[in-house]
């Protein structure tokens, strides 16, 4: 398994893999594979019982088949993993359109030490941008100054996939010779941040590293009007550089509920992977936070984590989370 994430005093690690449904595999082939310069691995062969025991585990109905794939950076194995299930029947899809306001999975970061490089290469490839490249002044949580360069691009159904590097200070997450780097971070749009947080902050045992109330300006890449208010929430494990989620929560009411729930099978980004050393104490924090146990700790043994322990909570959002603990 590539690293944990996990730090001596954290009780889970980084975002560590993010699983998504699809029936489009060539889309998820050109765009992470042949633009993004992910390598994938797959189909993975996976056993009859072991199919039945996955499906069980991820709340996937019976009569739902799919193909397993690993998309990854093996250039910089600590970035967050893909796990693709490719579904051989269509599922309700996450999101309608690229609107923000819908409610769900937002996002994927692909930090870049090149951001007119990289933009250079989306543009050559037919990936259309949300809005122009902007470029503004950014301080670091420690008090550095630096600039940031960002474009956020269309990913496959309906996904923002963000271009960003940031000049004088830090990126995001590590990125490799070329330039690539990511995926380095994912964002959630909820109805109700303070419960989503609570859930990162006191189920995860992740610390708030920003949060703050902003307005979208005018020709945000968010695609929103000018002068929209928007709470953004940053939140990092405790110890970690990378692998982080960001909590969107528009404040004007414009949310859209598309009516299909945020989690897979449904098509789309719809279940986090952390790790974890005590995941007692995980599923006690979250019962007590009167979070949803889905799938109750199991013995585990998966292409991409490993063998171990795992459950399935879910967040106020209605969001999926695994939880895993290696052997």
């Amino acid at each position: 398994m590539r690293p944990s994430g996990i730090t001596n005093n954290a009780i889970t690690g980084y975002l560590h893999t993010a699983t998504l449904c699809t029936v489009d595999l060539e889309g998820y082939k050109h765009f992470y594979g042949s633009v993004m310069n992910m390598h994938i691995d797959g189909p993975i062969e996976l056993l009859h019982e072991e199919k039945i025991k996955q499906k069980s585990f991820w709340h996937i109905p019976e009569d739902i088949d799919y193909d397993l794939y690993h998309v990854y950076r093996a250039s910089v194995n600590s970035l967050i993993q893909l796990r693709l299930l490719h579904l051989k029947t269509k599922t309700p899809s996450i999101h309608n359109s690229y609107n923000a306001y819908e409610l769900g999975s937002f996002s994927l970061g692909f930090p870049t030490s090149n951001a007119r490089w990289f933009h250079k290469r989306m543009e050559d490839y037919g990936i259309k941008a949300m809005a122009p490249m902007q470029i503004g002044d950014i301080v670091r949580a420690d008090g550095v100054p630096g600039q940031y360069i960002e474009t956020i691009y269309q990913g496959p159904d309906y996904l923002h996939c963000v271009g960003i590097e940031r000049v004088g200070i830090s990126q995001l997450a590590p990125c490799d010779e070329q330039g690539f780097g990511g995926p380095g971070y994912s964002a959630l749009v909820v109805n109700n941040a303070e419960a989503e947080i609570a859930f990162f902050t006191k189920v995860l045992g992740h610390n708030i590293l920003l949060d703050e109330v902003w307005e979208t300006a005018e020709g945000s890449a968010l695609g929103t009007p000018a002068g929209v208010p928007y709470r953004f929430t940053s939140i990092w494990p405790e110890g970690a550089e990378q692998n982080y989620v960001i909590v969107l929560e528009f404040k004007d009411g414009g949310a859209i509920d598309t009516g299909v729930p945020s989690h897979i099978p449904n098509q789309g980004l719809g279940m986090y992977t952390y790790c974890t050393h005590n995941i007692a104490e995980v599923v006690k924090r979250a019962k007590d936070n009167g979070n949803i146990v889905l799938s109750d700790v199991c013995e585990l043994n998966d292409a991409i984590l490993g063998q171990g322990k795992a459950c399935i909570l879910q967040s106020p959002s209605g969001f999926y989370f695994e939880i895993f603990q290696q052997n």
